[in-house]
Formats: C-alpha cells, sequence, structure tokens
C-alpha cells in the first residue's frame, strides 16, 4: 500500500446520542425489578415522572417522553417516544415492548385527531425483564 492509497480519518465520532435519561431508566427498572411485585407499577410510575422531571429541566438534552396506559387485563403500559414500550402485568412482571407491534390497539378517531382507546398487552411477543441473578458476573 503506498502512501496515497491510505485514508486518513480524524475526529470520528459516533452518531449515537445519549443522554442523562438513559442510566436514569436503567437505574428505574433495577430498583423496579428489585421491588415487591404489587409494588412495581407505582414505584415505576413515579422514577418514569422523576425522569421527565429532570429532562424537562435539562432542555439542553435530547426530548424524553413517556406516556402512561392502562392495558386492557389492568396492566400498566409506559410508552416511549422512541418506539418502545414497558409494561408490568397484574402480577407485577417487567416487559419490554415494541409500541406498535405488540399490542392489539384501538383508536378513538375525531375530526382533527386520532388518539388510543385501548391497549391489549401481547405478552407471547414480548421480553420478560427479570432480576440480574447477584452471582452472575
Amino acid at each position: 500500500m503506498t502512501m496515497s492509497d491510505q485514508i486518513t480519518i480524524s475526529n470520528l465520532q459516533s452518531g449515537v446520542v445519549t443522554s442523562p435519561a438513559d442510566a436514569m431508566l436503567k437505574q428505574a427498572i433495577t430498583a423496579t425489578l428489585d421491588a415487591a411485585p404489587n409494588a412495581r407499577a407505582g414505584l415505576f410510575e413515579r422514577l418514569v415522572c422523576d425522569i421527565q422531571l429532570f429532562m424537562a429541566a435539562h432542555s439542553q438534552e435530547r426530548p424524553w417522553t413517556c406516556t402512561f396506559f392502562t392495558g386492557t387485563d389492568g396492566s400498566r403500559i409506559f410508552r416511549g417516544g422512541v418506539g418502545h414500550s414497558l409494561v408490568i402485568d397484574k402480577a407485577g412482571r417487567l416487559w419490554r415492548a415494541r409500541s406498535y407491534e405488540d399490542f392489539a390497539t384501538t383508536y378513538l378517531h375525531a375530526l382533527d385527531s386520532c388518539e388510543i382507546a385501548t391497549l391489549a398487552p401481547l405478552y407471547a411477543q414480548m421480553r420478560e425483564y427479570r432480576p440480574r441473578n447477584t452471582t452472575d458476573t
């Protein structure tokens, strides 16, 4: 290879934008999994509200949103702004879902709006989060 065949790359940067909300969400999921199953939905909702407040106060960061719903089965559904959702079912299990593919959804249509009316979780398509075994490395 000659000198003219070499390509110099300088100032290479990732196109991935990170946010403090990423670490906060990871901590919220961990804390939720450590809680008693019957306390998980309420705890996770409070932690998500804290993340929203923090991110709203730091407008220089990328936007971070979450909308809360109750599923047709009584589950709590937390829909993020990037196509992902977290679901806490009635038994307190935590599930990762895709916001569109993993729910049977009905909508309310009006002249100038279309809103979600119901969300029925399709658990067989989701991935369940489980507490990490503390003996794992």
